[in-house]
């Protein structure tokens, strides 16, 4: 449907519906909510209308980071969550906050491997 048909019927009061999810994932559970929305919606409509938040309380909205299909809404590439309308078979996703910056993880698991190295080498020796 084109833009000026969406107007339309949106003047009409007829928005039609999209079908969208929206999907978190724990370490030890994923979530994944189908739902129907008034298209035109944004991406943060949907989280919030997901009611994700009762069953994860913990979980801070506004403080999240989404994305669109691993596409983060983040204001650059893309638009922000409260700025994104959603298309039909979205999947907005939450995203946890890294535990660990990748670059330190990579160091330490670069330094662990240099550790087991150098026992090697001294068990070959003794």
């Amino acid at each position: 449907m084109d833009k000026e048909s969406e107007q339309v019927l949106a003047q009409m009061g007829k928005v039609p519906d999209i079908n969208v999810e929206v999907a978190y994932a724990l370490p030890d559970k994923q979530y994944l909510i189908p739902l129907t929305v008034k298209q035109g919606s944004s991406a943060l409509a949907a989280v919030l209308a997901s009611g994700i938040t009762t069953q994860c309380p913990e979980l801070d909205i506004k403080q999240a980071k989404m994305g669109i299909f691993s596409k983060a809404l983040d204001g650059k590439l893309m638009p922000t969550p409260d700025k994104y309308e959603l298309q039909d078979k979205d999947r907005v996703e939450i995203y946890r906050p890294l535990l660990i910056d990748p670059k330190q993880a990579r160091k330490q698991r670069a330094e662990k491997a240099r550790q087991e190295q150098q026992k090697k080498k001294a068990l070959k020796k003794g």
